[in-house]
C-alpha cells in the first residue's frame, strides 16, 4: 500500500479528486496519509477531517522557509508517506524539503509547461491569446514549475471565454489528470530519462 501526503492551501478541490479516485480504485493500492496546509482555515483540512483523514495545520506564523518545511517533512516522515502531492500548496519548498523526498514530490498546474510558469498561469494564457492551453503534473524540482513533466491534458481557449472560463474548464482537466499522473509515478512502469517520463522497456 503507498501512503499518500497532500499539501494544500486552499478548498482542496484537486484533494478531492485524489480521495475519489483512490476510493473508486483509478489510483490502486494507495491511501491518503496525512493532508497538511499552512493554513488552518483551509476549507481542505475541514473536507479531509469530514472523511476521517489525518488533517493537520502547520502554520508558518512568520517562521524562515526552511524551518516551517522541516516541520512538515517530519510529518510526512512520521506518516510513512511515499509520495507527496501538492494540491494547490501556494508557498515555495525549501531545496531541503525536496531533497528529502527525490522524485517523490508532485505538482499540478493550470498550464502546459514549460509555457506560463509562476501565479495566474489561466490569465497569462487568456491575456496571451493562445488558443491551447491546459495542465501539467509534474516532478518537482528546485526551480519553478521546472520538473520533468509526467502528464499533460490540453484545453481549448474559446473566442467567448474569459479568464474566469478558461480556469474552470482547467480544473477539471486537472482532477482527470492528477489521479492518472499518480496512478502513473506508483505503478513503477515507467521511469525518467533525462526530462523525459516514459515507460520502462
Amino acid at each position: 500500500m503507498h501512503d499518500l501526503g497532500i499539501l494544500l492551501s486552499g478548498r482542496g478541490s484537486n484533494f478531492l479528486a485524489i480521495a475519489d479516485a483512490i476510493a473508486s480504485g483509478k489510483i490502486p493500492n494507495a491511501q491518503i496519509a496525512v493532508v497538511i496546509s499552512n493554513l488552518a482555515e483551509a476549507p481542505g483540512l475541514a473536507a479531509a477531517r469530514q472523511r476521517g483523514l489525518n488533517a493537520i495545520a502547520i502554520e508558518a506564523n512568520g517562521r524562515k522557509r526552511a524551518e516551517h518545511d522541516q516541520e512538515i517533512v517530519a510529518t510526512l516522515q512520521a506518516h510513512k508517506v511515499d509520495l507527496v502531492c501538492l494540491a494547490g500548496y501556494m508557498r515555495l519548498l525549501s531545496p531541503r524539503f525536496i531533497q528529502a523526498f527525490p522524485q517523490r514530490i508532485l505538482n499540478i498546474h493550470p498550464s502546459l509547461l514549460p509555457a506560463f510558469p509562476g501565479l495566474d498561469a489561466q490569465l497569462q494564457a487568456f491575456e496571451f491569446g493562445v488558443q491551447v492551453t491546459g495542465c501539467t503534473v509534474h516532478f518537482v524540482d528546485e526551480q519553478l514549475d521546472h520538473g520533468p513533466i509526467i502528464l499533460q491534458r490540453s484545453v481549448p481557449v474559446f473566442e467567448d471565454d474569459d479568464p474566469h472560463s478558461l480556469a474552470a474548464r482547467i480544473l477539471k482537466q486537472e482532477h482527470i489528470a492528477y489521479p492518472e499522473a499518480i496512478a502513473r509515478v506508483l505503478s513503477g512502469k515507467y521511469e525518467t530519462i533525462g526530462r523525459r517520463y516514459l515507460p520502462k522497456p
